[in-house]
């Protein structure tokens, strides 16, 4: 990793007022990010991770919500940066795969008159001859076939992949140096989602990109990602690389998110795992720790927040949020002779 991180966020705090109260939909996130690096973040619908991801380029400004943080691009602050600081940092600097392709194209105009429109709302002096020849060479570039025909095909006319693989040619039309992938394999099979992760970790490797892949699923991060972030009730819950995460995960709604994954070379349980209650309102937050409500393993102190901290003394860039003890987790953590969060059926 360069000494000087590309992309680097401190604090980040959003809150929206709500006819509720204020609800705190991401408290106190931090992490860096260097080309060519892959950084997922993981967590349940409502855990912050979309709207972590939006707030980097500014989505989430409104009269009702209130920011606080630093977000660093290339050292340039973008929490205080103007509209039009902005407009240039989106799709320029920072390109952006949403989770819905279908949604987020236009119906009513083709696949490459829309990627065109994009790169010449950035670099007007770019004829609309020129951009039709860059939006067939980038749909070539995501496996797109046939993409000289395909360049005039309506959305409705791709498939849920090709559109998703679309949407990544729209994104890395301005060759921006940070792409987030928000959910990019939703919705789709596991053939697809195998090929579009690919095609993200080859085009991450060819260009040298900064990505973030938000996701759900710790399972889809296994082969691409190098860094991982759990996220529960708008905080982070654990830090640390792909391995720490996997075989050494210290916080117990990770043992969770592991312990729910199919295993194919195991037989079938009686009962599919599962992390059991549901998410919290971020309108009422549990006190203490976040995920003590559905923890098994909760006690006494658990009624007080954890700080996000390295408890483990050969691993100092390993972070979570759990009173427990190292050992004490790696004894509970273990579920019939697995990772997760209580043996299925109990």
């Amino acid at each position: 990793m360069s000494a000087e991180p590309l992309l680097s966020v401190r604090d980040l705090r959003v809150g929206f007022v709500t006819e509720g109260g204020r609800l705190q939909a991401v408290d106190g996130v931090s992490f860096e990010l260097a080309p060519g690096e892959v950084l997922a973040i993981v967590g349940e619908s409502g855990s912050g991770k979309s709207v972590t991801a939006q707030t980097l380029i500014g989505l989430t400004r409104s009269p009702n919500s209130r920011i606080e943080g630093s977000v660093r691009l290339r050292g340039s602050e973008l929490i205080d940066a103007d509209d039009e600081a902005l407009r240039k940092v989106r799709g320029e600097q920072i390109g952006m795969v949403f989770q819905d392709p279908m949604t987020s194209f236009n119906p009513v105009y083709k696949i490459g008159s829309q990627i065109v429109e994009a790169i010449r709302a950035h670099r007007p002096e770019t004829s609309k001859a020129q951009g039709h020849e860059r939006a067939i060479e980038l749909l070539d570039s995501v496996g797109i076939p046939n993409a000289a025909q395909r360049v005039d095909d309506y959305p409705h006319e791709f498939s849920g992949g090709m559109r998703q693989r679309a949407m990544i040619a729209m994104a890395l039309a301005l060759e921006p140096d940070v792409l987030i992938a928000d959910e990019p394999t939703t919705a789709l099979d596991v053939t697809v989602q195998a090929q579009i992760l690919a095609l993200l970790a080859r085009l991450n490797r060819e260009r040298n990109l900064a990505t973030i892949l938000i996701t759900h699923d710790l399972g889809v991060v296994a082969e691409v990602a190098d860094r991982v972030l759990v996220m529960y009730g708008g905080r982070v819950v654990e830090r640390g690389t792909l391995d720490e995460i996997f075989y050494d995960p210290q916080h117990p709604y990770t043992w969770g998110l592991l312990g729910s994954l199919t295993r194919m070379d195991r037989d079938r349980p009686e009962r599919l795992p599962q992390i059991s209650g549901a998410p919290p309102s971020l309108l009422d937050l549990p006190t203490g720790c976040s995920f003590r409500p559905r923890c098994p393993h909760e006690f006494g102190r658990c009624s007080e927040l954890p700080g996000l901290e390295a408890r483990l003394a050969d691993a100092p860039s390993h972070l979570d949020r759990c009173w427990l003890e190292p050992e004490r987790k790696r004894e509970l953590r273990l579920a019939e002779g697995e990772i997760g969060l209580e043996a299925p059926g109990r």
